[in-house]
Formats: structure tokens, C-alpha cells, sequence
């Protein structure tokens, strides 16, 4: 009988572990906030994601794909999350928001052997092939201003066509070029921050499908605010800013 009791008392403590939620969460290979470390998902931002989630007792589930297949993923699956996204006035509407997990500062890459390529202005750049991630901030930003870009479905085959010269320039973070280097494997002295793009410069948001349960957003919110005075979220949005 004791035993019984025993049972029925373990049972009824673990129920709120048992009972804890597990909601999928979409992001796209973006070294040093979202790596891929021995099949996980990791990443200063990853860290800050997960910390926001544990504090509203909901589990994640971190999945990596491709940034245009992660976008639409969250537009249009219910109860799915994405980082770090910018918010514009463009998705605004189509997401909820839950607060800002990176900040990033981007700008033109190119080749450190084509020295032909100069540039001294954000209209210069014009003149040259630019491959961007289709849904990605840069490529609305670039298309709308006039750019000649190429679309591709993730920053991984975007450094691809760069490597092999079928690009002229790709949009990255300066200070993250190195992280990603490492991650893709190539050679980093090959490649040179070009230009710094003032009108891409932005914070990275966690946000939500619209069709996502309202006490799992008010919980992450709420989470969101007491992640946000810690430690950990101050060091993070600041990791490799100068």
C-alpha cells in the first residue's frame, strides 16, 4: 500500500513535467547565434531562446532549415516560432512579436582577390551581383532600391555562389563573417566586409504565427521581460559588437 501511495505521490509531482508543452521553433544557420553543434541547435541566440522558453515552463523544439523555408513555415503553420527575424511594417501584421534575441549590423562581402570591387557608398554597389536569401530583410530592402540581386533559399548557398564567382557581393554582419567561415568550412582571408549598409542595420526578434495559442504568447512575453534584465540577455546582444 505504501508503495501504491508512493506511486500515485511521484505521479501527480512529475505531471506538470509530463504536461509541459513542446512547441515547434524554426531558424536558419546563422553562426554564432544559431549553430549546428553534434545535430543540436545551439547559438548565443539559440541560449537566449531556450532560456525565454524554460521560463515560460514550454518546451522547444529548435529546427534548422533553410531561411525561406523557416519563414514560411511560421507564416503559415500554427503554433510555430522563428528567430531571429526583423520586424518590419511589411510582417508586423502577419506575426506575433515576441522580443529582440540578436542584433546585427550588415553590410557588403566580397572576395578579398577582386580588388576591382570598391565601394564607397550604398549606390555604388549597384553596379554588382548581389546574392541574398529569399524572405530575408536585405533582399526586400535591396530589391525595393533598385539592386540587381540573386535569390537564394539560405545564407549557406549564398556564400556558395560568392566562393565560387558567380556573385560579385553577399549581405553578412562583419562581426560574424568569421563564425561563419568556420561553419561552411572556407577560408576567411578570403574574404573582406566591403561596406557597411546603414539602412540594414537592425535587432533580430523571436516571433510567432499568428494562429498561435494566446497563453503560450502572453507566457513568453512575460518571460521575454524577466530574460531581458538579465545577465545573459545583455551579454549576448552585445557578443562581437565592437
Amino acid at each position: 500500500m505504501n508503495y501504491f501511495r508512493i506511486y500515485i505521490l511521484t505521479f501527480f509531482l512529475s505531471w506538470p513535467a509530463l504536461c509541459k508543452p513542446t512547441l515547434t521553433v524554426v531558424t536558419e544557420l546563422s553562426p554564432p547565434n544559431q549553430t549546428l553543434i553534434n545535430n543540436q541547435v545551439a547559438g548565443k541566440s539559440t541560449e537566449l531562446v531556450r532560456a525565454i522558453f524554460a521560463k515560460a515552463n514550454l518546451n522547444a523544439n529548435i529546427e534548422l532549415y533553410p531561411w525561406a523555408r523557416a519563414y514560411n513555415m511560421a507564416l503559415k503553420k500554427p503554433n510555430t516560432f522563428i528567430y531571429s527575424m526583423a520586424k518590419t511594417p511589411e510582417r508586423e501584421h502577419h506575426f506575433y512579436w515576441i522580443g529582440e534575441v540578436a542584433t546585427y549590423e550588415m553590410g557588403f562581402v566580397k572576395l578579398s582577390e577582386r580588388r576591382d570591387i570598391n565601394i564607397t557608398s550604398n549606390e555604388q554597389a549597384k553596379q554588382y551581383k548581389i546574392a541574398v536569401q529569399r524572405h530575408d530583410l536585405a533582399a526586400q530592402r535591396l530589391t525595393e532600391r533598385g539592386y540587381t540581386v540573386v535569390y537564394t533559399s539560405g545564407i549557406n548557398k549564398s556564400y556558395q555562389l560568392l566562393m565560387s564567382g558567380k556573385v560579385d557581393l553577399i549581405i553578412d554582419d562583419k562581426n560574424y563573417i568569421a563564425a561563419m567561415a568556420n561553419e561552411l568550412g572556407l577560408d576567411e582571408s578570403r574574404l573582406h566586409f566591403a561596406f557597411a549598409i546603414d539602412f540594414l542595420a537592425m535587432k533580430g526578434f523571436l516571433a510567432a504565427n499568428k494562429n498561435t495559442n494566446p497563453h503560450h504568447i502572453n507566457a513568453l512575453k512575460n518571460a521575454f521581460a524577466e530574460i531581458q534584465a538579465s545577465t545573459l540577455y545583455s551579454q549576448v546582444m552585445r557578443t562581437n559588437r565592437p
